[in-house]
């Protein structure tokens, strides 16, 4: 058995270092976000071959020759040996985030201050007569039991058998505590205006999958929310945020009055470490508006926040203005990180550029 859990061991770094390895393209592809369960992904590789001795006549000597079948390959004629073929191993999202960050060399994230949020849960502190049967403490019964027997005088060494009774019966008793725990908000905003199109919003899919396991990776306790915007903001689910299609212009001041009034009545930045990310492809409705904008962010929005992060997706219909703006803004900003993604293969660069601090 010791033998096989070893195996079993070695099989799992292999596949672990071929994950690592094809990494880059599976981020660009987004295909393990489809493959995605409720507590584990899929991930498709190709398969690993153990080598192994073959017997069989040997006719041209040993290590020489084309092999049986010396067409196989070229469409002409079936063979009897095994294709190349794709096996779907299952990896949990945090061991995909544990890769994530071995490749990318992120440091770990480290909860500011004393943020924590209150968690409850049962503290057992002493013993009852009473309580429910699946609180029974069987050692305690058991021992209240002899006591009672060899009280009784009915002990009788050589037959120690005990039988408890209704009286002898303890339970665990158990008091509800609150205790502290390091939590985190996550705030995806996208644009969803009419330059944003298909293949922006794949992008955006694909980033926010890993951003999202990375940070639950470093946090026992995540929520995470929404927001769409164009010329006007609103909070949707996760399945809406990546569907909905593209319409009207953009007013991205829209989105971060929504996010304020979202972490100013349900998440104080004194209890949770907040984390927004933007992605848009540049486009604001006018210098005005992106005027108003980092004046939300460097009065509000920032301060309340461990990072705030904006990823600029290019786009053949957007400026990619606002990157430059928020540039010129916060470009010497220890907590702001600013990326562009031109493509799906800028993915992991991109993610690098936002994580790479620690947050």
């Amino acid at each position: 058995m010791l033998n096989v859990d070893r195996d079993l061991g070695r099989f799992r770094d292999i596949v672990k270092g071929r994950v690592r390895k094809d990494l880059r393209k599976y981020m660009s592809s987004g295909e393990l976000i489809g493959r995605q369960g409720n507590k584990a992904v899929s991930v498709p590789i190709h398969q690993i071959g153990i080598p192994r001795l073959r017997y069989g006549e040997n006719k041209k000597g040993i290590g020489q020759g084309e092999g049986e079948g010396d067409e196989a390959g070229q469409g002409q004629k079936a063979g009897d040996a095994a294709g190349e073929h794709l096996v779907e191993i299952e990896f949990t999202v945090d061991e995909l985030a544990a890769i994530l960050g071995e490749e990318l060399e992120l440091p770990r994230i480290e909860p500011k201050g004393n943020k924590s949020s209150k968690t409850t849960r049962p503290k057992y502190k002493g013993i009852a007569h009473i309580g429910p049967e699946s609180l029974r403490h069987f050692k305690r019964t058991y021992r209240q039991a002899l006591r009672r027997t060899i009280a009784m005088g009915a002990f009788d060494p050589k037959r120690p058998f005990i039988v408890p009774v209704k009286e002898d019966r303890r339970y665990r008793t158990y008091v509800e505590e609150k205790e502290p725990r390091s939590a985190a908000l996550i705030l995806y905003m996208m644009d969803v205006s009419g330059s944003m199109g298909k293949e922006q919003k794949e992008i955006v899919r694909s980033e926010a999958f890993w951003i999202d396991a990375w940070i639950r990776h470093n946090y026992k306790d995540v929520e995470t929310r929404f927001i769409i915007h164009d010329a006007s903001a609103r909070e949707v689910d996760r399945d809406t945020f990546f569907r909905t299609r593209e319409s009207g212009g953009t007013l991205i001041s829209s989105a971060y009055r929504l996010a304020l009034e979202i972490i100013e009545k349900e998440f104080p930045d004194a209890e949770w470490n907040i984390y927004p990310f933007h992605f848009s492809d540049g486009d604001n409705w006018s210098q005005s508006d992106t005027r108003t904008c980092v004046q939300l962010l460097k009065d509000k929005l920032i301060p309340m926040s461990n990072q705030f992060s904006y990823a600029q997706v290019d786009s053949q219909y957007g400026s990619g203005q606002f990157l430059k703006d928020l540039e010129e803004a916060f470009g010497d900003d220890k907590e702001v990180a600013l990326s562009r993604i031109p493509n799906r293969d800028a993915i992991m660069d991109s993610i690098k550029e936002l994580l790479g601090r620690g947050l």
